[in-house]
């Protein structure tokens, strides 16, 4: 058993439909036919949406992908229209919440990967490969890889795990020449954002992408972009292949999870404890941190 610990119920705002409250964003369409996206403080972690907040997690995160969408626009367009807060919406939506066009959504997580970690790493030691893919004997945890590679993934409900598909799997569900483009698409954007990442100390060992067509059969990349909550972001000084990277992520959570300290079972079906004080100010300190060595500007 996993999701919400307890599901927050949808704020009402006049004009705005309610469509789905996902671990993170709240998503409404307005009298236009435009999606508002709302991003909230909640985390996730093991597949739970945790109790406890991680206060301005949504701001930064929202914040970061307005930066990152202005970086990428000369690659692939971006489904951004708007950041002017709709009429009659709570105050506390101002600086989360984006106005988007609707997309026909490509029904895959396009992952791109530079390092091996995470499902990644768990799939390489068993054969060799990663989503069908064969790579070189001797790597580990952390490990560059010869060159970016295109790991899909298949989206899942709240509660589920995303599953590694192969590259053949999308082209058998999404057709060779959109497969093609999102893997052309998602290893460009990949490059250019670890380029820029690396000139400000950090590696971006990998990340997820969300792409959509829009009526005109234009590719568009939608939701959020490499941000601490769909990247890995580890400090370029502190790297050190054959061991887990500090990064700037919710690996303060995940840790504090796992530990006796939580007295939480992972595989139970008991959902997990509030965050204690300190784990949510460190958490939300790393997001800051991100956010502020990427971009160069002070978060406030």
């Amino acid at each position: 058993m996993s999701g919400f610990v307890e599901k927050p119920k949808a704020v009402e705002v006049p004009g705005l439909t309610h469509l789905h409250t996902g671990k993170v964003r709240d998503l409404y369409r307005d009298q236009d036919g435009r999606l508002v996206m709302v991003a909230s403080d909640r985390m996730s972690a093991y597949d739970w949406v945790l109790p406890t907040e991680i206060p301005d997690k949504g701001r930064i995160l929202t914040k970061l992908s307005l930066w990152w969408f202005d970086r990428l626009t000369d690659l692939v367009p971006h489904h951004v229209l708007s950041t002017d807060l709709p009429a009659g919406a709570p105050a506390d939506w101002a600086g989360r919440t984006l106005i988007c066009r609707s997309l026909d959504m490509v029904p895959v997580e396009c992952v791109a990967r530079g390092y091996l970690t995470g499902s990644g790493l768990a799939e390489y030691e068993q054969t060799r490969t990663v989503c069908g893919l064969a790579l070189p004997e001797g790597l580990t945890d952390g490990s560059e890889l010869p060159s970016p590679i295109f790991t899909p993934a298949t989206k899942a409900e709240v509660g589920e795990h995303d599953e590694n598909v192969s590259y053949e799997e999308v082209a058998r569900r999404a057709g060779a020449e959109t497969a093609a483009m999102l893997r052309q698409t998602t290893l460009a954007v990949y490059s250019r954002a670890r380029a820029i990442a690396r000139d400000r100390g950090i590696i971006l060992a990998d990340t997820k992408f969300e792409f959509g067509f829009a009526d005109s059969g234009e590719l568009v990349l939608a939701d959020e972009v490499l941000t601490p909550d769909s990247s890995r972001f580890w400090p370029a000084e502190d790297y050190e292949p054959g061991r887990a990277q500090p990064s700037f992520d919710k690996q303060f959570v995940r840790n504090w999870l796992s530990s006796p300290a939580s007295g939480w079972d992972r595989t139970g079906d008991v959902p997990p404890p509030e965050l204690p004080t300190e784990i949510v100010e460190r958490t939300h300190a790393k997001y800051a941190e991100a956010y502020e060595r990427l971009t160069g500007q002070k978060w406030s």
